[in-house]
């Protein structure tokens, strides 16, 4: 590695810099968020950035005292920027990836790719790319690093003598690289979603345990899993549609013999007070006569190979069409595919296939040297630079789509693919994972990484999607599962039943259990949401959040907590001393052999809802203000409440309660005390649930904005 010295002057965000060193410029934004350029950047090779929602603008110079900075260079092919970050660092981040939580000296490639159960490179190469590390040290206090860069890279984190080293390798252009330093991990996520903007807030209903499989088909099949549901009284929101629904793999068409009336099976649905979500693929298949690939070529909308030609890659209809999503006009366009689609009755969408995958292509993709046109300020440039970012780009455009065929709804998007930032337009799974034992144990680091990735609403296929599962491991799964924030159970075509009810009585009975603990607890996991999306914070958040200098939380991935209040230990990781001041929390009066042990942070309410079959169902009217005190006899704990649905909140239609309770002697008070909002709550009544040594007393129903009981 050579250092070239040289004097450099360079004009950023106003800021005039001038730098003597290793030919490289820098500047801090704003409160502690520095970027730092190479030298020979090109800006047009990477900007504008898909990453962050504004371009960072230029405040200062960066402080002597700075201590996480890159060193530039170049290795052969590939441009690198190495971070010496100190010794005693625990390293986290870098997105979609298999393996334990703390990412110390393990190696992640960047190239979105299908890989079924996980069986590329042992993991470290899955569907999403997000090229982002944060680091913990000793103290607590806390860094977050960005590569801002879509080309083909790879995230080297190593394990020197001298201290650990973050490492990015990339096959494209020289980048640019964003260090943000926080006094804890909390505020580094913070700051990443102040950098990145944040998730909407989603409908209610996408909170739900959702029932998928490949496929549910014909439409019958689709009404009876939704009447099974429903007799079987399994809470529950959604049922999904796999491509067996769709005219010969063609998208945006119907089935015309299984699904020959989709607004009527989706009437259907809406009546039971159930979601209908569909999936919709990249590839348009190649046939003149069919709409969609008409409109495609007649705009000239699609990918080019190397040659100029639209590329052609087949996928499940056989001979494809790629749109080109780099291309505003081509996003436009597919948006407006949309609105005679979900006026069917279609409530959201799964945007599957969009690494993008291509049977038999190179590395089951399109070829790197394709070609996409660009717009709107993005250059034109070669697939090695756009194949990160095509679902990040797709999704973009289906929710444009979403919002132009239904205004006055939240847009609700699945995207197997997705980049750092496409957290905007779509929530996301962990892909097609293996329906075991290890599978199921890794979908809890997976997951909190992921949120540790800036990507909040994801969460696993629930008793895994290839091969079979048996009952066991569905029990074990949908009990852990119910604490994620994306509930959905999955499986593949030609494995046995996955549903609840599919194994034996015990199984159903443990399945219930568990979802009917995720709807009591929805008015506390919404708040939570609303939450990740006013300022980043991860919907489930690992255990060392809780006490960031306690260095035996740093490694623990089997445990997680969901918010900041709510500890989840699942059954089949066994007994767990961490944080073993917090409060057993018991919310049924008989357990069973399954079922996730829950503790309360000492200090906390958390607010519970009724059991209901749906969230259409629940109710503010009635609330349980579950109340675990400090140990000065107090507790504090936040509900937000709106309609659920709509932007009406926007316009200050919402509650946002602060839940406070003090024991006064022997007496108990808890109290809804409104901070914002103008939202009406008629009439409401509580009650208390005073949780203490692993049971939870609970007081008389009350009306009011107040309970009280003697404990």
């Amino acid at each position: 590695m050579s250092l070239r010295l040289k004097r450099i002057s360079v004009i950023l965000g106003g800021l005039s810099i001038v730098v003597t060193a290793m030919a490289q410029a820098s500047f801090v934004t704003s409160d502690r968020v520095a970027v730092f350029y190479p030298a020979g950047y090109d800006a047009s090779q990477h900007q504008p950035s898909p990453i962050f929602e504004h371009e960072p603008v230029a405040t200062q110079t960066l402080p002597d005292s700075w201590q996480v900075c890159p060193v530039f260079s170049e290795d052969g092919s590939r441009n690198v920027a190495t971070l010496s970050v100190g010794k005693n660092i625990d390293l986290y981040g870098t997105g979609e990836v298999t393996g334990s939580l703390r990412r110390n000296g393990k190696t992640v490639h960047l190239w979105n790719v299908d890989t079924p159960a996980y069986s590329i490179d042992g993991g470290s190469h899955l569907y999403q790319s997000h090229p982002w590390v944060m680091g913990l040290r000793k103290d607590g206090t806390a860094f977050g690093i960005i590569a801002d860069n879509t080309w083909r890279q790879s995230i080297i984190l190593e394990e020197k003598s001298e201290g650990s080293v973050v490492r990015f390798e990339s096959q494209g252009p020289a980048f640019r690289v964003v260090v943000i330093e926080r006094d804890c991990p909390q505020d580094v996520m913070k700051a990443l979603g102040e950098l990145t903007g944040t998730m909407e807030l989603p409908p209610l209903w996408a909170l739900g345990y959702q029932q998928c499989r490949f496929s549910y088909q014909p439409d019958t099949r689709v009404k009876e899993i939704a009447d099974t549901l429903r007799y079987y009284q399994i809470p529950s929101d959604v049922i999904w549609m796999d491509i067996d629904y769709m005219d010969g793999y063609k998208i945006f068409t119907f089935n015309p013999k299984e699904f020959s009336h989709p607004k009527q099976l989706n009437d259907y649905l809406h009546k039971k007070h159930f979601k209908a979500v569909y999936m919709i693929d990249p590839g348009v298949k190649v046939e003149p006569g069919y709409f969609v690939d008409d409109q495609g070529t007649a705009g000239d909308y699609w990918v080019k190979d190397k040659d100029g030609k639209p590329f052609v890659g087949n996928v499940w209809p056989g001979a494809c069409h790629f749109p080109d999503f780099t291309r505003p006009e081509v996003r436009t366009w597919w948006a407006t595919l949309y609105k005679d689609y979900m006026a069917n009755g279609i409530d959201g969408v799964w945007n599957d296939m969009n690494e993008p995958s291509v049977f038999g292509g190179p590395e089951t993709s399109m070829p790197a040297d394709n070609r996409h046109q660009g717009g709107d300020g993005v250059n034109a440039g070669p697939h090695l630079r756009f194949h990160n970012v095509f679902g990040l780009n797709m999704v973009r455009a289906s929710r444009q789509g979403l919002l132009l065929a239904n205004p006055q709804k939240r847009p609700f998007i699945l995207s197997r693919s997705n980049f750092l930032g496409g957290h905007r337009y779509a929530a996301t799974w962990t892909g097609d994972n293996l329906s075991s034992w290890d599978q199921l144990k890794l979908s809890v680091p997976m997951t909190l990484t992921l949120g540790l990735s800036g990507q909040p609403f994801n969460g696993p296929d629930i008793g895994g999607f290839c091969e079979s599962a048996n009952g066991e491991l569905v029990a074990h799964w949908t009990a852990m599962g119910v604490f994620f924030p994306f509930v959905r159970n999955h499986t593949i075509k030609g494995s046995v039943n996955q549903e609840p009810w599919a194994f034996t009585p015990e199984v159903l009975n443990a399945c219930r259990t568990a979802i009917n603990r995720r709807y009591r607890l929805m008015p506390y996991i919404y708040t939570i949401f609303r939450e990740a999306s006013v300022d980043g914070m991860p919907v489930m958040r690992p255990l060392f959040m809780a006490d960031a200098k306690d260095l035996s939380l740093r490694s623990e991935d089997r445990s997680f907590l969901l918010g900041s209040n709510l500890m989840v230990v699942p059954k089949w990781a066994g007994k767990c001393d961490l944080l073993n001041n917090w409060q057993n929390l018991a919310l049924e009066d008989k357990s069973d052999q399954y079922q996730a042990e829950l503790r309360q942070r000492p200090g906390s309410v958390i607010p519970l809802a009724n059991l209901a079959q749906s969230t259409d169902e629940i109710s503010g009217d009635s609330l349980t203000l579950l109340v675990c005190l400090d140990e000065k006899g107090e507790a504090v704990g936040t509900l937000y409440e709106d309609a659920g649905d709509g932007f009406a909140y926007r316009t200050g239609d919402y509650s946002l309660s602060q839940l406070e309770a003090t024991l006064n002697k022997r007496q108990l008070s808890a109290r809804v005390v409104r901070k914002e909002g103008r939202r009406e709550q008629s009439s409401r009544v509580l009650r208390i649930g005073y949780v203490k040594n692993g049971k939870v007393r609970y007081s008389a129903w009350q009306k009011g904005e107040m309970a009280t009981m003697k404990i």
